[in-house]
């Protein structure tokens, strides 16, 4: 299946070079741009993509208000967030109002196409930088309660689990968590899996908020 992609960037070299990226993978196919978010709710509705890649700093029509008509018009297609922003207040907002994942400017290309492609099967994609800010803000904003975890919750998990689920609270990657606990990068990731399935979780970010609401974000 060919992953349809609808660029929305005020930054025509940035579109430019972005649709070079995409356009070498031969199942994603760039239909169509916009340079503002009037024009991207139009082509988004005419082209009806799988995914919308979008700014969210845009003159006239701000991103989030972009992000609103999007969802709201053309609600079949995942939208993700494509900024320089790392502020975690937006992140917070453009999850709160429909976006499929937030994404920084500084973002690796393999790592892009992996979440283009996950967007399009309908997963949650946030950013490693991102992930901690997010957790920060819900403890900042009373969103999310401390203390000890209940027995039961920490029963799902391996001690190993629970070290590991801390280092996602804190929004480090697996290679990051390979260095911390002395182990490969492979061994990292199968024990992501397993805690997603252990937990019912689809994302990284969700076992962050996770580990926050059921006191695992210590220090491991």
């Amino acid at each position: 299946m060919t992953i349809r992609v609808l660029l929305v960037d005020d930054h025509t070299l940035f579109r430019s070079g972005i649709k070079q990226l995409l356009q070498r993978q031969e199942d994603v196919e760039v239909v169509a741009e916009a340079a503002d978010g009037v024009e991207g709710i139009k082509r988004a509705k005419a082209q009806r993509p799988d995914v919308i890649l979008l700014d969210l700093n845009m003159p006239g029509l701000s991103g989030l208000e972009t992000l609103q008509l999007l969802v709201q018009d053309v609600p079949e297609a995942a939208v993700l967030i494509l900024t320089v922003s790392e502020e975690a207040e937006e992140l917070a907002q453009a999850l709160q109002q429909g976006a499929r994942g937030y994404l920084v400017k500084n973002i690796e290309v393999d790592a892009l196409i992996a979440a283009v492609r996950k967007a399009a099967r309908g997963e949650a994609v946030i950013a490693d930088s991102m992930t901690a800010k997010l957790v920060e803000r819900f403890r900042s904003h009373g969103a999310v309660p401390g203390g000890a975890a209940a027995p039961s919750e920490r029963e799902k998990l391996t001690p190993r689990e629970r070290e590991i689920v801390a280092c996602l609270a804190r929004g480090e990657s697996n290679k990051e968590i390979a260095r911390r606990l002395e182990v490969a990068e492979s061994t990292v990731k199968i024990h992501v899996q397993n805690i997603l399935k252990k937990l019912n979780l689809n994302s990284r970010v969700q076992v962050a908020v996770y580990a926050v609401e059921h006191g695992l974000a210590g220090n491991p």
